[in-house]
């Protein structure tokens, strides 16, 4: 069993619960209330920011343009492509994408941004990648498992968010799990152990993320232009 077969095997529990979490589940069955869409998007926008940022740190420890052409594709497709699953909600909930931009985090959001940059920076390539790969990881699995337990059709409200995770024909986390493993594989059991819980925590608050935006998540003395983002050390 390869180390991220691994992972994904001690992590299937969070799978789970991520699939059968209320707000996942009100997306298979079309029904997301218009303010928690609102809520996950302007947490998503800045989450999505420090992912690139994330990427880009452990760009920077790359030693081969074929490591460095992984997470440049991977930075061009958050920029370029992981907007239209962002707009699939923002046409439900009948508001502009571009007026969900530049809001301040909610708790939750502010530390798995916190937990993936400082590891990006700090860490070596191995444990910068197991950060971000719950990610990915989760929302391939949560949309192929709706795919098949649904069957959405173009009909369906959330049909392009769906499909645009769960219908993907070669799973684009693919060649950083290929690439993980290789570095597993060179790494200390101590270093491997720091991949291993830096990657759980990551899916730990991906769970907490769609419980974020179910529950409208906000800081108790919340101001909705007050706060900004954090983004580095």
């Amino acid at each position: 069993m390869s180390f991220s077969e691994q992972l994904r095997k001690e992590a299937e529990p969070i799978f789970e619960a991520c699939y059968q979490h209320p707000f996942i589940q009100g997306v298979a069955k079309g029904e997301v209330e218009k303010e928690q869409l609102i809520h996950y998007v302007k947490q998503d926008f800045e989450y999505l920011n420090a992912m690139i940022q994330t990427k880009a740190f452990a760009m920077a420890k790359c030693k081969t343009r074929e490591e460095m052409e992984m997470f440049n594709a991977s930075i061009g497709f958050i920029l370029n492509s992981e907007i239209h699953p962002h707009r699939n909600f923002c046409d439900i909930a009948e508001v502009r994408y571009e007026d969900l931009q530049g809001f301040p985090l909610a708790p939750t959001a502010q530390n798995y941004i916190n937990h993936m940059l400082i590891v990006s920076q700090t860490g070596t390539l191995g444990e910068a990648i197991a950060v971000s790969m719950p990610c990915p990881w989760i929302y391939l699995y949560v949309g192929e498992r709706i795919l098949k337990e649904f069957e959405p059709d173009p009909s369906h409200p959330f049909y392009e968010w769906i499909s645009f995770y769960g219908a993907q024909e070669e799973p684009r986390m693919n060649a950083f799990l290929r690439k993980l493993d290789i570095l597993a594989e060179q790494a200390s059991e101590k270093e491997k152990q720091k991949m291993k819980d830096y990657f759980m925590l990551s899916c730990q608050f991906e769970y907490a993320f769609f419980d974020m935006a179910y529950k409208m998540e906000r800081w108790p003395n919340h101001q909705e232009r007050g706060m900004k983002p954090f983004f580095s050390l």
